[in-house]
């Protein structure tokens, strides 16, 4: 089977965590047999809009690229057609990439990831057309599937991103640590984590605009140091606004970490309170330092939450059970004809 792989998030080198779950989904599929063409920022003229923060954070910086957007979806689907031409199946990330994919003529799977809805909010009328013509949606938690329904798409699947469990955990570090990484904007509650955390060892792996009140933060890491982090976590807070999926959430529970995250989306999916973790209300401070000190003050809670939180990772988010699920979309979208 060939496959095109359309994304406007792709990693640009191995230390690059941009896409980098798209990147891995793609290499587990060419570990099946699959023939896979990814086309990406790097491979095609995006005046910007691609790239870095991803488009909805570019837009939201520099809101003025949008007046390339059309020089930008040329360029982007002149790329799509060209390594189309011999493609079973388009598989196009986020929901505006669609209107690339639909471009080639070719069956389209679509995965949407949580922001690219957020879009589609404010541009329904679009969203619902791209959805109807696409032929599979593959949703990356429950949230995201209710959401696409809604607006009218026929077939969705509910698959989440795909997680390596390594094959042992690690020892926690001495004092315990809270860990959080990932973007350091608003909508991922990192200054409620800063204020809950006070008088606590919090490390911060990440970047963004926020990082001027994120003093100790260190910036973008290699995934390999991210996981150095995690082996050695206590705690890893996840207290989102909003979350598409929740891949550093996954991640963690991975490691086995016991985790605290905001009961939103895609964490709703993977957290089950008091099994897996510990779910507390977003932009909730109160509750969140009440959570981190109840698992910071009980070791045996922490090894418990882990433990089943790393057994729930094995099971929902495996490589094999996610690429299996994308193999029987690529199928289904190839045999359908309308």
């Amino acid at each position: 089977m060939r496959v095109v792989v359309l994304t406007t998030s792709y990693p640009r080198s191995a230390e690059d965590a941009a896409g980098r779950f798209v990147a891995d989904a793609v290499e587990h599929l060419r570990a099946r047999g699959v023939e896979v063409e990814v086309v990406s920022p790097a491979s095609f003229r995006h005046f910007g809009i691609a790239g870095g923060a991803g488009v909805a954070g570019n837009l939201r910086r520099r809101p003025w690229l949008a007046l390339a957007a059309p020089l930008a979806f040329v360029s982007f689907a002149r790329a799509a057609r060209r390594a189309s031409r011999e493609a079973d199946v388009v598989h196009a990330h986020w929901l505006p990439t669609a209107a690339i994919a639909l471009v080639t003529q070719r069956a389209v799977v679509l995965t949407v990831h949580g922001t690219d809805l957020e879009l589609a909010a404010r541009a329904r009328p679009l969203a619902r057309t791209l959805l109807r013509r696409v032929r599979v949606v593959l949703a990356v938690s429950t949230a995201l599937a209710e959401e696409v329904q809604a607006l009218g798409a026929r077939d969705v699947r509910i698959v989440p991103n795909g997680v390596e469990v390594p094959p042992e955990g690690g020892e926690e570090a001495e004092p315990p640590e809270i860990l959080f990484a990932g973007r350091l904007s608003p909508e991922k509650g990192i200054l409620e984590l800063v204020e809950a955390a006070q008088g606590h060892a919090l490390v911060v792996a990440g970047d963004g605009p926020l990082r001027p009140q994120v003093p100790q933060a260190r910036g973008w890491l290699p995934h390999d140091e991210l996981e150095r982090l995690y082996a050695r976590a206590a705690v890893v807070a996840c207290p989102s606004h909003r979350e598409g999926f929740g891949v550093v959430c996954a991640e963690a529970m991975a490691h086995g970490r016991a985790v605290i995250a905001s009961d939103v989306g895609g964490l709703r999916d993977l957290v089950v309170d008091g099994e897996t973790g510990l779910l507390v209300p977003p932009r909730d401070v109160v509750a969140l330092r009440a959570a981190l000190e109840r698992l910071l003050a009980q070791d045996e809670l922490r090894r418990k939450l882990g433990a089943s939180a790393r057994e729930r990772v094995r099971v929902y988010c495996s490589w094999e059970t996610v690429t299996d699920s994308v193999l029987a979309a690529y199928a289904d979208a190839s045999r359908r004809t309308t």
